[in-house]
């Protein structure tokens, strides 16, 4: 039986926005002219499955054009791809950036994050409600707003993300911070749009740094002003040292993921040079969607030919043909930057076929992801990549062996990449002599909340947390309620522990953790009941829902959460408190990924430290 999804034909700009990703079709099997050769022969099986994996681009295409994705486009895209059109809609129906109903074409995306909380972002949507309407609908027919998760514009929040669908210029996206009320409405209502964000780098121009170094200098648009800073430099000495020596040298710096989990990249590296089975796939993890986080963000728009250099360093030593580089769809400038930095190099011969006379070839496609957290673990990356919704995989088997295509894959973050360049320039060695000796190497922390200066620093692992909150002028009020170490997935901590040292081992004596470099300051009159319920809500509509454990832990933390702010408990406070550590306990026990494992962290590390107490008091006033 043909199982169709109805409402009606495609229209033509609908079948422009899929071809346009897909190209013409080719017979009448897949919606084109139907010829004499159409009644002998139909092309099926491996042949029409093997585009499944252009199935999210032609749907961001056609949303980029239309607004919104019809059943009509999405019965287009079905027959093109060969894909079962129920799991064409699961996939629509799977990211926040992709409507299946009908939308206005421009849309404000306003962040009412932790971070952007902070900075006024929740006075923003109670404006907008009282001048727009509630998020999501639309007086006029032309307009609307959303609340959003984080945007990764942290360091200049309150944020929002404009899009404005349509063909050629009238597609726009804008992603800017600092922005008001007014600034929103105004482009809302046809005005002019807020500038976008730019990286906020206090330490730019300081000679100490590594990884930043070109930051604020090099022109990030020009790859002879990458060349002419030293940029290709590290890749030459990765063809001097042939495969084996660029492992060598990685394995010697002890370098570690920077994503969070912090597994050894030679070794990851070594396991899939190694693999016999081919080919061999690179995957650059830029799907940085933790809220607080954005020291990827400030790389990609600044430096993204050194990501570039870096991620075609890691395709010599491991073997690998094709990568794909998979940005957050909430990151357009970064995806701008990115595309234009692949089209130079291509051009010059350090992507592609024969890369410096070499004999090595590989090359990189941007894949824009659509809204989605639990795309940032690495088996739920390789799904969306597959055109599939982005849910985790079982572990083992593990990347390394069966990955990407069911083929062995490397993935890292771009922070973990790019340190690839001085290990290579320096070598092994030296790099594991900066930091300490569980910790090697410098890190990246994004600063956000109530601190002097807000933005991406870089220090060498070993400094402490109060050190670093000197460098950036120290916290506002001389004092914090709470600082979040880690991002909404790590844990609160107290400024009696400031002089903890920023190390993967030093966090974790104190029961915290590094994770994506997050230090976010609250401020001594912050409310850290709605900081915890933002959370809360956070891992609420960002579980993917494949396991129970998690689809339904979430859910039923934040309903207990609530219940805590608000007083109105089940029984006694400490009845609460009791079902939500049982809780806590089967989310990390049962649950298929890192997001169910550590959804309950930061709630519990603020009901250990009595910032939220389970009587409904907040911060000594009852809710």
């Amino acid at each position: 039986m043909d199982i169709r999804i109805g409402g009606g034909p495609a229209t033509g700009e609908e079948v422009a926005a899929v071809d346009s990703v897909l190209g013409p079709p080719t017979s009448g099997w897949e919606s084109g002219q139907r010829t004499v050769a159409d009644t002998r022969v139909a092309y099926g099986g491996h042949d029409a499955r093997s585009r499944r994996h252009l199935l999210l681009p032609a749907l961001n295409s056609v949303q980029d054009r239309m607004g919104w994705i019809s059943r009509g486009a999405l019965e287009y895209v079905s027959t093109r791809l060969s894909v079962p059109p129920a799991e064409a809609y699961g996939v629509a129906s799977f990211y926040a950036l992709l409507a299946t109903e009908p939308r206005a074409p421009m849309v404000a995306h306003v962040c009412d994050d932790i971070a952007c909380r902070l900075s006024g972002g929740e006075e923003i949507c109670r404006a907008l409600e009282s001048t727009l309407g509630p998020a999501g609908e639309s007086k006029d027919g032309r307009s609307t707003w959303l609340r959003s998760p984080c945007l990764g514009l942290c360091e200049r929040a309150p944020a929002c993300l404009l899009q404005r669908a349509g063909s050629g210029e009238i597609h726009k996206e804008v992603a800017s911070a600092p922005v008001g009320a007014a600034d929103v409405e105004a482009a809302l209502r046809g005005g002019e749009w807020p500038s976008p964000a730019t990286p906020l780098v206090p330490q730019a121009g300081n000679s100490e740094l590594r990884l930043l170094r070109r930051i604020g200098v090099v022109d990030p648009e020009s790859l002879e002003d990458y060349r002419r800073l030293g940029g290709y430099s590290a890749l030459r000495r990765a063809l001097e040292l042939g495969p084996e020596g660029v492992i060598r040298e990685v394995l010697d710096a002890k370098l570690v993921g920077r994503g969070g989990a912090a597994f050894p990249m030679g070794r990851k590296w070594d396991a899939v040079a190694k693999a016999s089975v081919r080919p061999h796939y690179l995957i650059c993890n830029a799907d940085e969607s933790e809220p607080g986080t954005f020291k990827d963000r400030v790389v990609m728009e600044a430096d993204p030919f050194a990501l570039v250099e870096s991620m075609t360093i890691a395709a010599y030593a491991t073997g690998c043909e094709q990568g794909y580089l998979y940005v957050r769809g909430e990151y357009p400038l970064a995806r701008r930057r990115l595309e234009n930095a692949i089209e130079h190099c291509r051009a010059m011969g350090l992507l592609g076929a024969d890369i410096m006379g070499s004999g090595f070839t590989f090359d990189i496609e941007v894949r824009r992801g659509a809204g989605a957290y639990i795309c940032g673990e690495e088996t739920a990356l390789f799904n969306s990549i597959e055109g599939k919704r982005g849910e985790p995989r079982n572990k083992p088997p593990f990347p390394v062996q069966a990955g990407l295509f069911g083929k062995p894959t490397v993935v890292n973050n771009v922070e973990t990449l790019i340190n690839v360049l001085d290990i290579l320039l320096q070598g092994g060695t030296a790099y594991a002599a900066i930091g300490t000796e569980g910790s090697t190497g410098t890190k990246l922390f994004c600063l956000s909340g109530d601190v002097v200066k807000p933005g991406i620093y870089e220090v060498p692992f070993g400094t402490t947390l109060r050190q670093l909150l000197e460098l950036a002028g120290g916290m506002r009020a001389g004092r914090s309620r709470a600082i979040l170490l880690g991002g909404a997935a790590g844990s609160f901590i107290t400024d009696e522990q400031l002089d903890v040292p920023l190390t993967f081992e030093g966090t974790r004596a104190i029961g915290s953790t590094l994770g994506s470099g997050v230090v976010l300051v609250f401020g001594p009159d912050a409310d850290m009941g709605e900081a915890v319920l933002r959370i809360a809500r956070f891992f609420r509509d960002e579980s993917c829902g494949q396991c129970v454990p998690c689809r339904v832990g979430t859910m039923r933390q934040e309903e207990l959460l609530h219940r805590m702010v608000s007083g109105r408990t089940i029984g006694s406070p400490d009845d609460e408190l009791a079902l939500f550590k049982d809780l806590a306990q089967a989310m990390r026990d049962a649950s298929i990924c890192g997001l169910g494992q550590t959804a309950a962290a930061a709630a519990e590390s603020a009901l250990k430290l009595g910032l939220f107490k389970s009587n409904g008091t907040i911060n000594g006033s009852t809710h």
